[in-house]
């Protein structure tokens, strides 16, 4: 890839479509794009708290290796996204990236674990990466867009139970769909 086609360090795209705010428990769930876990953590500052996990321990350890060179805390750990570690109702929001690709009851488990885990109140973000179009495509090489489209995520997140599902934006060739937990 060219050098001038590289992402911002701390990409701001990603990040402020995660919405974190300073003091927020945040849990992201793959580890493979690790600036958006140093900008969230970023984000969460000293008074929130940031966990990434990765079913791959090179892709967790390396999350924790940039978090911590670009000057933010992170707590990067190795789990099956089907089955995490943490006390349920623990965070503010989760984002799950690239959890699942085209694997329709891998992303189902995924996102039933986000729901158990995610306190009432909280956001669920769903970041994918989809095919590039036009000139980007070319210049990029932008990966193949998965089987599953934007569809199955709200139709996988709204069966969890989460409510105002909706497809925020697909740009720079992510696609981001946000959920809310009901209030119990």
């Amino acid at each position: 890839m060219f050098k001038w086609f590289r992402p911002a360090a701390l990409d701001p795209l990603s990040v402020s479509m995660a919405g974190a705010k300073l003091g927020d428990r945040v849990l992201v769930v793959g580890c493979g794009d690790p600036y958006l876990i140093a900008g969230l953590a970023a984000k969460s500052g000293l008074t929130g708290r940031l966990c990434a996990v990765d079913a791959s321990p090179e892709r967790a350890t390396d999350a924790g290796r940039v978090a911590l060179k670009e000057g933010t805390l992170a707590e990067t750990s190795t789990a099956d996204p089907s089955a995490l570690t943490y006390e349920g109702e623990s965070f503010d929001l989760v984002v799950l990236r690239d959890v699942a690709g085209s694997d329709d009851a891998a992303r189902a488990a995924a996102v039933k674990e986000a729901w158990r885990v995610l306190r009432p109140g909280g956001r669920c973000m769903v970041i994918d990466s989809v095919g590039r179009g036009g000139m980007s495509a070319i210049f990029t090489g932008g990966p193949p867009p998965p089987a599953s489209g934007s569809e199955n995520v709200v139709a996988t997140l709204t069966a969890q139970g989460f409510v105002a599902v909706r497809l925020l934006a697909e740009r720079d060739g992510l696609r981001f769909v946000e959920a809310v937990k009901r209030n119990s």
